[in-house]
């Protein structure tokens, strides 16, 4: 099962921090696009060019190609000062 989790302002926008999904889309991408069909807002956040991904804990893109058990992060870039 694939362990989803959303960080930073990403998980207040969203309301969740974590979800488990049965499914195995292909690739980020993919699993980016199961997730905005969740609904408007979810379309919104995880459409926006300004989110990063990693996969089992490590930077990836939205190529990635996914297997069932990975664990998947979505966040929003850090800044700092």
């Amino acid at each position: 099962m694939m362990k989803i989790l959303f960080f930073g302002q990403l998980r207040e926008q969203l309301g969740v921090a974590e979800l488990l999904l049965s499914e195995t889309p292909d690739t980020v991408h993919a699993l980016r696009d199961v997730l905005a069909s969740k609904g408007e807002l979810w379309q919104q956040y995880l459409s926006s060019g300004n989110i990063l991904v990693a996969v089992n804990q490590t930077i990836s893109d939205f190529d990635t190609v996914l297997q069932a058990d990975d664990e998947v992060a979505f966040f929003p870039p850090v800044t700092g000062g």
